[in-house]
């Protein structure tokens, strides 16, 4: 019975998700001629309504840690990513616009990808190497100029519940060439969207932010290791359940 729920309204919040995106989408195209920070907003809402339906629908909620550390000033974001859920929230939640540094091809996806592509974000072909980094070094150093903060994951793809995936360094080598502070974000949101799962479960995210990390000094492979540590070591406090293995035993 209780699979049964969590199927009907994962289904209900899809039904959603898709309705509102093939309506909103097409309505993001009227802001364009707004100012930049005017029109990120307005496309923002639909990320404002997509969470609050994800708590009505199917009862995620969720709290915050740390806000008080993002600075007043340029900044790149390293997030542990485990769902689709932060990449909704942490676009309407940050103090300023979000660049995320993303796969290009979503930018060909009907209605959704038609919205990204008003954004200032990063698109980036990743078959090119070298080449995409230049591209990343470009363009954030604009968009961070331009009073944006690039937000990256540094695992590259969704992580599993209680995994950790192979830190990459492009976000530590993007700060490094650009004097630019790191954020690290910790966040458990694959206990209640799971990766690769159709069902969406009840439950609290938490959504922790560190101190600032400055680059100066660090190489990149270093200012990396100090953002893994305090996120793996953040993860073990806001999910201590899914860590429990291993705790040495009494």
């Amino acid at each position: 019975m209780l699979k049964f729920t969590l199927f009907i309204r994962s289904f209900l919040f899809l039904s959603v998700m898709i309705i509102v995106t093939v309506i909103w989408a097409p309505i993001c195209i009227l802001f364009a001629p707004l100012p930049y920070n005017q029109r990120y907003y307005a496309t923002a809402r639909w990320n404002v309504f997509m969470i609050w339906a994800a708590k009505v629908i199917c009862g995620i909620r969720y709290q915050t840690k740390g806000f008080e550390n993002f600075p007043d000033g340029p900044v790149i974001v390293l997030s542990k990513h485990q769902s689709a859920w932060e990449t909704i929230f942490l676009l309407m939640a940050t103090p300023r616009p979000l660049v995320f540094v993303f796969k290009k091809s979503i930018t060909y996806i009907p209605f959704f990808g038609w919205a990204i592509a008003l954004m200032r974000m990063i698109p980036i072909d990743r078959s090119k190497g070298k080449d995409a980094f230049a591209q990343v070094v470009v363009q954030g150093r604009i968009r961070l100029a331009d009073g944006q903060w690039v937000i990256m994951f540094p695992e590259g793809t969704r992580i599993p519940v209680g995994q950790k995936g192979h830190y990459k360094g492009g976000g530590t080598r993007l700060a490094v060439e650009t004097n630019t502070p790191v954020i690290p974000i910790a966040l458990n949101s694959g206990e209640c969207w799971p990766k690769n799962s159709f069902l969406k479960r009840p439950g609290l995210v938490t959504v922790s932010v560190g101190k600032p990390i400055s680059p100066e000094g660090l190489t990149a492979p270093e200012l990396m290791q100090k953002v893994e540590d305090w996120i793996e070591a953040e993860m073990r406090v806001i999910s201590p359940q899914v860590y429990q293995a291993e705790q040495p035993k009494k």
